[in-house]
């Protein structure tokens, strides 16, 4: 089968920012997943939380899958905010 793939144009240097870009998303969607772990141990856990950090979790699985290496503006920016949100959900469990 990969004998009938094309071959790509990405520089090294796309390869690694889109591989950055990827990570950014992964630490997002493995921060709610500390939000929900934080708020399932609670003695009388918000389920509204859970449910909204969950549904946030695949809108980013939706946005990973939609990210192409070759749109610099869409990777860079990808980066930039994956990882602010990241630091953000994890500033919140505290």
């Amino acid at each position: 089968m990969t004998d009938q793939l094309e071959p790509n144009g990405w520089s090294n240097e796309e390869t690694a920012a889109y591989e950055a870009a990827l990570e950014a998303v992964n630490g997002a969607v493995g921060a709610y997943s500390a939000l929900i772990t934080a708020e399932e141990a609670k003695s009388e856990p918000d389920t509204a939380a859970i449910a909204a950090a969950r549904a946030e979790q695949s809108r980013l699985a939706r946005e990973r899958e939609a990210l192409r290496s070759t749109n610099r503006t869409q990777i860079a920016e990808a980066r930039r905010r994956y990882a602010a949100l990241a630091r953000e959900i994890l500033a919140r469990i505290g």
